[in-house]
């Protein structure tokens, strides 16, 4: 392992949370090579060097950008979503019928399919959800990827992972060779672009936050602040869905996974936070 890549990993851990292996110095420089020739930089260490120097912010952005993984599709393990539409949606209506309120995160949302996900299963509630607010924030640490899920724009390949015909029909207008997801759906998604590392005050109280298949790229003290600071951002009777590879356990103290569906997870105890309306600062 040279001295440059050591570096880059401790960069990665440090900005955004990212656990590389150390065997992985092969996929490093793969997939930083398009990054390195755009940059004019000769090698890995000559970017590592100019990324440590902090002056070029558009270089921090694309090594991110291109180290992050964006693996997804629309109703991705298509049972967290059952669960949310038949356990957590009924539970929430009846919690919250006297505010008429629900507030949701899709925490790493790639490029929105999961949002989209939810949005669709909302839409398809709509009688149930009559005279309700209903608020979507979609965040992700890549620039790049925030751009694309505002576009809501996807390849006949994507449009095929999951997504049954007659949602594509009903939601989606085809572009080309493209399908693009309607504005009234788009419209009800609020994208941005934000570091799980980073401060959650301005985020206000959700009642769902779906976060996963990202905390499997962090280390274990990455994954408990992550999920401390969550804790901090959800109802006391709200509702953290994870990947079916990703648990709670040994990990938080706050969550414990819900007797009968392992993908959610339900707040053992009361976080110590105020409801608060949604404030970002757009990045």
């Amino acid at each position: 392992m040279t001295l440059a890549f050591d570096a880059l990993r401790n960069y990665l851990s440090r900005t955004c949370g990212l656990a590389l292996d150390a065997e992985k110095s092969y996929l490093a420089e793969s997939r930083l090579q398009p990054v390195m020739q755009d940059a004019g930089l000769p090698d890995l260490n000559a970017l590592v060097m100019h990324l440590l120097s902090g002056t070029d912010p558009n270089l921090a952005r694309d090594v991110v950008d291109a180290m992050t993984t964006n693996e997804t599709f629309f109703f991705r393990d298509r049972t967290p979503f059952d669960n949310f539409r038949k356990i957590v949606l009924p539970q929430l209506l009846e919690a919250r019928r006297g505010v008429r309120r629900i507030r949701i995160w899709s925490a790493a949302c790639s490029s929105g399919q999961e949002p989209y996900s939810i949005a669709m299963i909302l839409d398809e509630e709509a009688e149930r959800l009559a005279g309700w607010q209903i608020e979507i924030l979609a965040t992700d640490l890549s620039h790049s990827i925030i751009a694309t899920a505002r576009e809501g724009l996807y390849t006949q390949f994507e449009v095929q992972r999951g997504l049954p015909i007659t949602q594509l029909l009903r939601y989606f207008q085809q572009e080309g060779d493209r399908w693009r997801i309607g504005e009234h759906l788009r419209s009800r998604i609020r994208f941005e672009k934000f570091n799980l590392l980073a401060d959650y005050s301005d985020l206000g109280c959700f009642d769902v936050i779906f976060c996963r298949n990202v905390l499997i790229y962090f280390d274990v003290p990455t994954k408990q602040k992550v999920l401390d600071k969550m804790a901090k951002a959800i109802a006391p009777d709200g509702y953290l869905i994870m990947g079916a590879a990703e648990t709670v356990v040994g990990l938080s103290d706050t969550f414990a996974p819900h007797d009968d569906h392992r993908s959610i997870n339900v707040v053992r105890a009361t976080p110590a936070f105020a409801r608060v309306p949604l404030r970002l600062v757009a990045g």
